[in-house]
């Protein structure tokens, strides 16, 4: 084999596996983009859920609506919500 034929091979290679790099890194994004999506879809859905669930005790935790559209809430979670921490026994 002379020069020019290995120099084209190679060449080939390097389209070939260039070309696989660039297909796998598209599935990446893709990969990224649906997990993106399904997060806001999640974190929408977990909105309207607390909305349907609020007591009517909770006055401070009722969305306020200043314009069409723009909802705003104020936070329902206190101290007395997050789980207690007990510190681990020593080994």
């Amino acid at each position: 084999m002379n020069f020019e034929t290995i120099s084209l091979l190679l060449s080939w290679l390097q389209m070939g596996v260039l070309l696989a790099i660039l297909f796998r890194l598209s599935h990446t994004f893709e990969l990224i983009a649906n997990t993106q999506r399904e997060l806001r879809r999640a974190i929408n859905r977990l909105g309207e859920r607390r909305v349907f669930d609020r007591s009517p005790m909770a006055d401070d935790a009722t969305p306020s609506i200043s314009e069409p559209g723009d909802v705003e809430y104020k936070p329902s979670i206190g101290l007395e919500d997050l789980p207690a921490i007990s510190p681990r026994p020593s080994p």
